[in-house]
């Protein structure tokens, strides 16, 4: 391991798991005694056996493995041992040699070891010395902020992708077998790309050791997915969260339909009561309630379509349409600079959602000139255009970030809708602490209506299953 002692093993594991919880991972103080216990009894001997045991230990949902491995990497890292320094390749073509022979054999153990050294020979920035390019030590006697080690740099020097055809050549040996090319091929490339990930480990942690783990944690680690900002998602974590719609539809579905079946059961009826407990000599033993039947409500959505905004809008917009069951209807409205119903585009476009912005944008009347938001005229347009479709049953969610770009935020429309509808509610991508900033009407909007920060997809999820009515 690192070399670190093992008296200093609790410190770290509380650090360990302190640095799970702040990526969403959620570890109680029961799961934090099972993983004490489990490094108790392994030891350090077997890193891999140990990453196992404690992923058993404190891991409990799907998803969360990939978060968990980076973290481990961080705070129980491999060490090249002294042993190990006899066998370095001497010089960057002797390295890329011994990296061939080791993709080629699949030892990953190897593999570590080459990520390792080729950090340690190639990347090095802001230090003095042959691979820097300056003193990690500031005047001041501080180390320096711009010090630290380099996955690309590493990477740009070893290029183990223009390895493939000799690793290939390595594998097939003296009799080229055709059939079984495209399988080493995929094969070849599954290793490369996990010594990538073990280049960039090894240059998590020694940046680590140079600014603090709690630190290259926080901004190096990727989060849990429900944990990413809608507005700042790439496009493999909206795809990732796309991903877990329909399972967490489905869970969403069966909070609501108990939250109704609960709702059922009214006041209590006396009469029926006080009739009932003639048979008990007039205590009342078993009181008789009211049976309320109410129907399922009506849904409408308000979406800001512009900018960034768009992909929270488009990520809830399929979500509640996998819930369109529980509700009477479902309507949808997006804008830009103009309102137009969408709610046949939503229905379709379940079958293919990484595109359904992009059709709505292009198939809707959003917009007159521009692309950007006007929430004055978009809400004038809903309610002077469709003035009868909030109703007393209906219950309003508006998706947006209330920035007006200078124009009128026409509170007036927006209290009109909260007049005519049973519940409104807005849900803002942005943080708290930005709303008033700038352009953003969002606390002028909130006085109207009740205004909720809606950053990630656990906010989501907490948020549909409070609001949305049973």
């Amino acid at each position: 391991m690192s070399g670190t002692p093992v008296s200093g093993l609790p410190d770290r594991l509380v650090e360990f798991v302190g640095a799970l919880r702040e990526h969403g991972i959620r570890v109680g103080p029961g799961e934090t005694v099972d993983a004490a216990a489990a490094v108790d009894v392994l030891g350090l001997a077997d890193r891999e056996q140990l990453r196992a045991a404690l992923a058993a230990t404190v891991l409990r949902r799907h998803g969360e493995r990939a978060t968990f491995d980076a973290l481990f990497d961080l705070y129980f890292p491999v060490a090249i041992g002294r042993a190990e320094t006899a066998e370095e390749p001497a010089g960057l073509p002797a390295l890329r040699e011994a990296l061939v022979a080791a993709l080629a054999a699949g030892d990953d153990d190897r593999l570590r070891s080459l990520a390792a050294m080729g950090v340690e020979a190639f990347g090095e920035y802001g230090f003095s010395g042959a691979g820097g390019m300056s003193s990690p030590v500031s005047s001041h006697g501080k180390q320096s902020s711009m010090s630290g080690w380099s996955a690309y740099q590493t990477l740009q020097h070893l290029r183990p992708d223009a390895l493939l055809d000799r690793v290939l050549a390595a594998i097939r040996g003296e009799e080229p077998d055709s059939i079984g090319e495209g399988i080493a091929r995929r094969e070849t490339w599954s290793r490369i790309a996990e010594f990538r990930e073990h280049v960039q480990a090894e240059a998590r942690r020694r940046t680590a050791e140079v600014r603090g783990r709690e630190r290259i944690a926080r901004y190096a680690v990727a989060p849990q997915s429900d944990l990413v900002s809608f507005t700042n998602a790439g496009r493999e974590q909206l795809a990732a969260m796309r991903r877990t719609i329909q399972p967490l539809s489905r869970k969403l579905a069966t909070r609501l339909a108990a939250r109704r079946r609960k709702a059922r059961r009214g006041q209590i009826d006396f009469r029926r009561t006080l009739r009932r407990s003639l048979a008990t000599g007039g205590v009342p033993m078993r009181p008789v309630l009211r049976d309320r039947r109410p129907g399922r409500p009506e849904l409408v959505l308000l979406c800001d379509m512009s900018g960034s905004v768009a992909g929270f809008a488009q990520f809830t917009l399929l979500l509640v349409q996998a819930l369109a069951d529980q509700f009477s209807k479902v309507r949808t409205f997006a804008f830009v600079e103009l309102t137009d119903e969408i709610t046949e585009l939503v229905a379709a476009g379940a079958a293919e959602p990484e595109g359904l912005a992009r059709r709505i944008l292009t198939q809707a009347r959003l917009t007159r000139w521009g692309t950007n938001s006007n929430y004055g005229d978009s809400l004038a347009s809903f309610v002077d255009d469709w003035p009868d479709v909030v109703g007393a049953r209906t219950s309003v969610l508006i998706l947006g970030d209330g920035r007006t770009n200078g124009g009128d935020p026409n509170l007036a429309a927006l209290r009109r809708i909260a007049g005519q509808a049973r519940h409104v509610h807005w849900l803002n991508p942005e943080p708290r602490t930005t709303w008033g900033t700038g352009d953003s009407a969002a606390l002028r909007y909130a006085q109207v209506v009740p205004m909720h920060e809606c950053r990630n997809l656990r906010q989501l999820t907490r948020l549909v299953t409070e609001l949305l009515p049973g």
